[in-house]
């Protein structure tokens, strides 16, 4: 740290690097990759691929987020904190603390829930056709309606996911907002 409470040019770069990085992480796997492998995939290869990404994914949103938070906490003097960073500090803990519920807690259950799900489909044949990809009935929506097993499953299903999706949306966010105080905050391009 050089004086006067600054931090050095590399801490800056490994700061930037991080919350970049994290961020273009997570447009990627929200906004890209996922509605383009559930068009391409069958639906059991993507839920495949998703519990396979998605622990890595998780995990290295909570891993950037904590890197930039204990940069951020070490680099200032608590009691001369500005309005921006103490907003850039609650946001990264923001981020740790979703990407961590994300990665320790909704993430397992959400696949465990999946599996649960997809092995009521195989049972029926279900599983291998490309989302949008029959024509006529849905044959989830009958099963949905037919067996009250599979609706409690897909409730459950859906409610962790959705939970997931919203801790996700909160990391995306965070880090967003961080990235804007940061480029805000810039003297000169």
């Amino acid at each position: 740290m050089e004086e006067g409470g600054n931090s050095g040019g590399l801490i800056k770069m490994v700061h930037l690097l991080v919350l970049s990085g994290a961020w273009g992480m997570q447009m990627w796997v929200t906004f890209v990759s996922g509605f383009l492998l559930f068009r391409g995939l069958p639906r059991h290869t993507f839920g495949l691929v998703q519990s396979k990404l998605f622990p890595f994914y998780f995990h290295t949103s909570m891993g950037c987020a904590f890197i930039n938070l204990c940069i951020l906490v070490s680099q200032h003097a608590w009691a001369q904190l500005t309005f921006l960073e103490a907003s850039q500090l609650c946001l990264l803990f923001l981020s740790l603390t979703l990407a961590a519920i994300n990665a320790r807690w909704l993430e397992p259950r959400t696949t465990a829930a999946m599996w649960a799900l997809q092995t009521v489909e195989k049972e029926r044949g279900l599983g291998r056709e490309v989302a949008g990809g029959h024509q006529g009935p849905d044959p989830y929506r009958q099963l949905q309606e037919k067996d009250p097993k599979y609706n409690a499953l897909r409730q459950n299903f859906f409610r962790y996911h959705g939970i997931s999706s919203l801790c996700n949306l909160g990391c995306l966010l965070s880090n967003g907002f961080c990235l804007a105080s940061l480029a805000l905050s810039l003297r000169s391009l």
